[in-house]
């Protein structure tokens, strides 16, 4: 299972006030028919090759055997087995995709990951001793290129929505985690290897069993291939014990080893740690940086003038002891999360600039596609909303806001879509939640998610804290309104429940007016009803005597409520993995004799923006690359200068490897020529005016396109090398 990045990664059961971490969940999808009639044809073919190898056995047996008709015979078997393996070619073809641009997905990941290692834009961290699985370690380029995907991510929310940045500690009390649930819940199902005691995660084992059966057994039946992607689909909802039943069923064991597995049983992701000298005071460091903004929201709102809505925003570290990590950067130990809680009345989540994103047209995968089988289809995200697709315009909204920072960063527009999540994986609270995720070599991975979170976290902190996190509305004219009361009686509680009292009385207080109605009509018509308690986890008998429930005409000045939240959650290190996979192609080298890597990094992530190259050893050239050094480091542009006397070509090279987007040429004492990365075309430009046309195109306010309609192109014998 795939772990989130924040809050939105994890739901409370409607049965249940525990959390658990929510799986990433593969949709339900039927087989296709192309799929299907290829599985069929496989199958008849592989009968008829049976049947032809007989006769074949047969004809070699018997002495009487005429020998062209045993030729004949297998030379019909080898067709046969021609036409099997040319199916099996469209069956692999048809599967669940090998290659990426047309390379296979193995091969292209290995060159990109050599690249980033090589290159230094990460690598494994404590490498020296060995490393450690899950830890990484950002190099110079990867460092800049976090830096201004985070930058850019400010500026896009924080500073373009007016949002209130916090930046809250990394260690966590044990009570703040135990009202959020997380010291509960926080868990993932493990197994052991019952020799050794190394520890997988089962939900990791059953799946990647089930892919590789799928996409490796071209044999399979339909009827199998139907039950495996089943089981892919519902590992979501899998109880300890189904899960350990699956793994037996299909003999599952120790990938390295090969040994007996253990049945599953829940592992908590949090790293443990204690406040203070004495160890008295227990804590945690963050799975998440949502908590630090929920525990702040008075002082915040207060902040704000006490007026909504509003939204705050933190970037920051947060730290889950994964069971098994892998896939590098896509599920780390330790990770950077940038989140946003937009505080919203909930009787009115409209949004002021809805407007904006109204007419954005990208893929969308709806709950209702997701059953039936279907692909993302690409949707106007004003007809989402206004359908009911999406459940309101707040929501919407930063849907739309998301699509255009990752369009933006990067992130190819056909290998981004916005998936619903559906019943199985929404928490009983949550009124709508969407997925954005990116496909790579890893299949399709969820970096962003938007959910609408209700006012569940703040009436949690609110119980447990003893702290109201309310907002007011005050009215010009009181009113009069009818008020739903609900008043245990604590001494028949007391008497029934003994230890149990206060979650019952908590349960009780805490219903909405149409279950309390509901326990209401049941205690009058019969004298006792069922009554759910989710901290109990168990139903429990409520009889007409242990609480009154009634509507109250009173005269309000203000209202008084909990505020719903519209969380955007960021997974930064998922989405810089994405956009390395996304930005990364090779190019044949001049001569053709090799393929050179390319990094088509946007300058706004580009880890520099220009390299500055004297075309030769030439003092004055030198001088005017320092000059232009200068001129750039003066307006904050990133760059390199290289006075090598290596070749103008492996220089454009190596600086293409690391994603720079201009190279500037020295080539006389007035002038330079500045090169773009990915079309190799050339502009000729004074030097004085340098700096002022690469910040233009690096801060968007020219392209590329434009600059080249004002100054001339410029072919020249130094691009020889490339």
């Amino acid at each position: 299972m795939q772990y989130l990045f924040s809050s939105a990664s994890r739901y409370l059961c409607s049965s249940s006030s525990s959390l658990t971490i929510r799986r990433f969940f593969t949709p339900l999808k039927t087989m296709d028919s192309a799929e299907e009639l290829l599985r069929k044809t496989l199958a008849e073919k592989l009968t008829l090759i049976e049947s032809q190898g007989n006769v074949v056995r047969d004809l070699k047996s018997s002495s009487a055997t005429d020998k062209s008709a045993l030729d004949e015979a297998i030379k019909t078997l080898d067709s046969l087995k021609l036409e099997k393996s040319s199916i099996e070619q469209q069956l692999l073809a048809s599967s669940d995709g090998t290659s990426v641009g047309g390379v296979n997905k193995e091969v292209f990941r290995k060159n990109l990951v050599n690249t980033l290692e090589r290159r230094l834009f990460y690598i494994p961290s404590f490498k020296i001793y060995s490393g450690v699985a899950g830890l990484y370690d950002y190099g110079p380029p990867g460092c800049a290129v976090k830096s201004n995907v985070l930058a850019f991510w400010r500026q896009h929310f924080v500073l373009e929505e007016n949002m209130l940045e916090v930046d809250c500690p990394c260690v966590t009390p044990e009570v703040v985690l135990k009202a959020s649930g997380h010291v509960e819940k926080f868990t993932d199902l493990m197994v052991k290897d019952e020799k050794t005691g190394t520890c997988y995660r089962a939900d990791h084992l059953l799946k990647d069993f089930c892919k590789e059966k799928l996409e490796k057994d071209l044999s399979l039946s339909i009827e199998k291939v139907q039950e495996l992607k089943h089981d892919l689909a519902m590992l979501d909802d899998f109880s300890p014990e189904q899960l350990g039943s699956k793994i037996k069923e299909y003999g599952i064991v120790a990938p390295d080893t090969k040994n007996p597995l253990s049945d599953p049983y829940p592992f908590n992701l949090m790293f443990q740690t204690s406040i203070g000298p004495s160890g008295t005071i227990p804590g945690y460091m963050r799975p998440e940086t949502a908590q630090g903004i929920f525990v702040n929201f008075k002082d915040l709102y207060y902040y704000n003038g006490s007026k909504l809505p509003f939204a705050a925003a933190q970037i920051g570290q947060a730290f889950r002891n994964e069971i098994s990590p892998r896939q590098g950067l896509l599920r780390v130990r330790e990770f950077t999360l940038a989140e946003i809680e937009h505080f919203v009345d909930p009787e009115d989540k409209s949004h002021p600039k809805y407007g904006e994103v109204v007419d954005l047209e990208f893929l969308m995968f709806p709950r209702d596609e997701q059953m039936t089988g279907k692909d993302a289809v690409k949707l106007r995200l004003g007809d989402a909303v206004s359908k009911g697709t999406v459940n309101n315009e707040t929501l919407g909204y930063f849907i739309g806001r998301v699509y255009l920072f990752l369009t933006r960063l990067g992130i190819s527009k056909e290998r981004l879509r916005f998936r619903q999540h559906l019943a199985n994986e929404m928490a009983h609270y949550a009124a709508d939640c969407w997925d954005a995720e990116i496909e790579c070599s890893y299949g399709w991975i969820e970096c962003v998610g938007i959910a609408d979170r209700s006012a569940y976290d703040l009436r949690a902190h609110s119980e447990k804290s003893g702290t109201p996190l309310v907002a007011h509305e005050k009215f010009a004219v009181p009113k009069e309104v009818e008020k739903l009361v609900i008043t245990p009686v604590k001494k028949e509680l007391g008497l029934a429940f003994k230890g149990n009292q206060k979650k019952i009385v908590e349960a009780l207080e805490a219903m909405d007016e149409k279950e309390a109605m509901e326990v209401k009509a049941a205690l009058e018509s019969k004298g006792e009803v069922e009554f759910q308690v989710c901290t109990l986890e168990k139903a429990v008998t409520i009889k007409s005597n242990m609480v009154s429930i009634s509507k109250e005409i009173k005269k309000e000045h203000q209202r008084v409520f909990t505020p719903s939240v519209i969380e955007p959650s960021f997974g930064i290190g998922r989405i810089i993995y994405c956009l390395f996979e996304h930005s990364f192609y090779t190019r044949p080298s001049k001569a053709g004799d090799e393929q050179l890597n390319v990094f088509s990094f946007p300058p706004v992530v580009a880890p520099i923006k220009c390299t500055v190259f004297p075309l030769v050893q030439n003092p004055e050239y030198e001088a005017v690359a320092k000059q232009i050094s200068k001129s750039l480091t003066a307006a904050g542009i990133s760059h390199r200068i290289d006075i090598t006397g290596t070749s103008i070509g492996k220089r454009y090279a190596r600086t293409d490897e690391l994603g720079v987007p201009f190279a500037i040429t020295v080539d006389t004492t007035t002038t330079v020529t500045i090169r773009e990365r990915d079309s190799k075309d050339q502009i000729r430009v004074e030097i004085e005016k340098v700096a002022s046309v690469v910040q233009d195109v690096t801060d968007g306010v020219r392209t590329w396109a434009d600059i080249q309609w004002e100054y001339p192109s410029h072919s020249s014998m130094s691009t020889a090398d490339e």
